[in-house]
């Protein structure tokens, strides 16, 4: 009987807290990283780079977040979580100490289409933390297994100043890769800042990544993403080969409880990865 309800994806498996690294000098952003306290259950947590799962905290609640880590890292998950003011469950999820229980369901949502990809250039433009799960995606196609096939990796990706930026020494290792063309950028730097200097759209414009036989992975707060999709346009991406995460929207994850809808789209269901074919005449209410 239990193996039976276990199976049940709506239902949480239990997870522990293995590490927890603060990632910006604000303190506002934690990548959690927990294991499995079942084998099995993390077997049969097969996820695709995009998709997101429910975190759970007792007496707290549950909210909906990217997956940050790589499909290939078996042995446990990762998530980077922003801690709100307001925000009951981020709050409780930055508060846990190494060894901590919480429940995890999921995967749930489609993912970036990687089979389509191969063979093909990519262009990845993110901005803030919403980097999670292109930074999945790219520590995935950067596997050994999988970089050829792949004709190039571009990335462009910001954040409002040096301390604001994520994932610092998987950064530094990808700027020195001749594996991913890399551009890291912020709205303004410091003293010793001596990388890009602009937002995220802007730097894009300037990079000016070929839109040959390429596909574009856009993630990043909305204004961001308002703005660089024309950028993408005048680059001549075409519109089914531009992918945009929308995964801010999620709520309940199974669709039912109506908030994540987005037009006739349910974000949790029907994404939260869309083309922007799909999602172009629905513009003001995505971004």
């Amino acid at each position: 009987m239990m193996d039976n309800i276990n199976k049940n994806s709506y239902l949480p498996v239990s997870v522990t807290l293995v590490s927890s690294i603060m990632e910006n000098d604000a303190m506002d952003l934690k990548t959690l990283r927990f294991k499995f306290d079942d084998k099995k259950d993390r077997e049969s947590f097969n996820f695709k780079c995009g998709q997101f799962a429910i975190l759970s905290v007792a007496g707290a609640g549950e909210c909906p977040i990217g997956i940050a880590s790589s499909p290939a890292e078996k042995e446990y998950v990762e998530f980077t979580v922003k801690s709100y003011p307001n925000g009951v469950v981020s709050s409780a999820l930055h508060s846990l100490e190494e060894g901590a229980n919480i429940g995890i369901r999921g995967p749930y949502g489609n993912s970036f289409p990687l089979d389509e990809m191969q063979g093909k250039n990519v262009v990845i433009v993110s901005g803030g933390f919403a980097f999670t799960t292109l930074r999945a995606t790219i520590k995935y196609m950067l596997l050994n297994e999988n970089i050829d096939k792949f004709k190039s990796i571009t990335a462009i990706y910001g954040a409002r100043n040096p301390g604001e930026l994520l994932y610092k020494d998987e950064l530094k290792d990808w700027e020195q890769s001749d594996k991913i063309n890399m551009h890291i950028t912020v709205d303004k730097g410091d003293k010793g800042w001596k990388g890009h200097e602009g937002f995220v759209p802007a730097v894009l414009g300037e990079v000016a990544p070929s839109s040959d036989n390429a596909y574009a992975l856009v993630c990043g707060p909305p204004l961001m993403m308002k703005h660089t999709v024309p950028v993408l346009k005048k680059l001549n991406f075409d519109d089914e080969r531009i992918f945009t995460s929308i995964e801010r929207k999620m709520s309940c994850g199974i669709g039912k409880c109506g908030r994540c809808n987005v037009g006739p789209k349910y974000v949790c269901k029907d994404g939260p990865i869309f083309s922007y074919k799909e999602v172009k005449n629905l513009y003001e209410n995505v971004f």
